[in-house]
């Protein structure tokens, strides 16, 4: 092995958690899983990247009406965790990995603003906002700059105490029965402009009340969600809690402008339970703020005492959505050598890699023995999620 990869096959400890190496199948969407149940597919399409340290599932949907909607990847074809046969997929799905000596964990999720209405799991449900000034979502306008504009002059309802509560405990039982079917640890979807997000973020959070205000007024409800994911899976499993400064609706969307700004997001929810904070930003060696090269997951490290991991175009040339832009992107071994250092160097402890491991099942295999990497395919089934 090149001695410059070394640190990502160091082994990794944590509460009950326990890694072989440091790199995470970060969790990607598909749309494989018909009216939410996950099947035989499935289970071997996660069992392949099995020696991957950590596999972190696809979004799966709360047990909340609302959760999912939409069509595809975004709806009825997302899985969920609950009911009996969603259950019986995922065990399955956990079986099929242990047996072959990886390690897993679901990403909880709930769309939030995102959630299309009149299809998926529960068509005639409403679409729930934190806060009254988001109105039917628009993905016309998606990732746009006017998108705040455009929709702000919808109507819409702002949740209610109770229904903040409800969604509240869908991500609390869902995380039980979850680990209850075998999983080893629970991760929670907290970025990229879905429910969780919604709130901690000023631009779809505008509430006055104990759910709002400046930014650790808005981390209420991903504090409150994160105690009652605790309280529910107990003390010895890992929480994983993804965030981002960067939205869907709007991709130069900012959490926090400075890191002052940030520990008072973050602290807060590492006070409430969370052991990784899962740092999601396009590139993982763009520096957060000025005057330092840290990236995010550096910060969240450095703020708040706890494990972080990082993400963002490892093992290819460009991020996501730059590649759909420039036509395409390609495998790239020489910033694996640069994420190696970085985490050497401790700035942050684990290492998200999605479209390469998606596209290759043996991207880890590769890399750790020095193969030649596959040619990446940008048509590969994936929705960032």
């Amino acid at each position: 092995m090149d001695e410059r990869i070394a640190p990502l096959f160091s082994p990794f400890a944590l509460r009950s958690l326990r890694l072989a190496n440091r790199i995470v199948m970060a969790p990607m969407t598909r749309g494989f899983s018909p009216r939410g149940v996950p099947g035989a597919d499935v289970a071997d399409y996660y069992m392949r990247r099995a020696d991957t340290g950590l596999i972190i599932t696809e979004g799966v949907g709360v047990d909340h009406p609302a959760a999912l909607g939409g069509s595809g990847v975004d709806g009825d074809n997302a899985p969920h965790m609950y009911g009996q046969a969603a259950l019986g997929g995922w065990r399955a799905v956990i079986d099929a990995v242990h047996a072959a000596g990886g390690v897993i964990m679901p990403q909880l999720w709930h769309q939030g603003v995102m959630r299309e209405m009149g299809t998926g799991p529960h068509p005639d449900t409403e679409s729930v906002r934190p806060s009254g000034v988001w109105g039917p979502l628009d993905r016309t306008a998606m990732v746009s700059p006017d998108y705040i504009e455009r929709v702000a002059a919808k109507p819409g309802r702002a949740m209610t105490d109770s229904e903040v509560g409800d969604v509240i405990e869908g991500f609390a039982r869902s995380a039980r029965w979850a680990m209850e079917a075998g999983f080893d640890g629970i991760a929670i979807h907290g970025a990229h402009g879905y429910m969780v997000d919604n709130f901690l973020w000023e631009g779809t959070n505008g509430r006055t009340d104990r759910w709002g205000g400046d930014h650790k007024g808005r981390t209420a409800f991903a504090g409150a969600l994160v105690q009652a994911v605790r309280r529910e899976i107990g003390p010895d499993p890992v929480i994983n809690f993804r965030f981002s400064q960067w939205k869907q609706q709007d991709v130069r969307a900012r959490l926090a402008d400075t890191p002052q700004q940030l520990e008072e997001v973050l602290g807060p929810i590492a006070d409430a339970g969370v052991d990784i904070f899962d740092g999601s930003q396009r590139y993982f060696d763009k520096p957060e703020f000025e005057g330092s090269p840290l990236n995010l997951a550096g910060w969240a490290k450095k703020l708040t005492g706890k494990a972080s991991q990082t993400v963002g175009g490892v093992g290819l040339s460009s991020g996501v959505y730059d590649s759909k832009k420039t036509g395409g992107s390609d495998a790239a071994r020489d910033n694996v050598h640069k994420v190696a250092e970085r985490l050497a160097r401790g700035e942050f402890d684990l290492v998200g890699v999605g479209r390469a491991i998606m596209h290759d099942p043996h991207w880890t295999r590769r890399i750790r023995e020095g193969e030649d990497l596959l040619p990446f395919d940008e048509n590969s089934r994936l929705v960032l999620t």
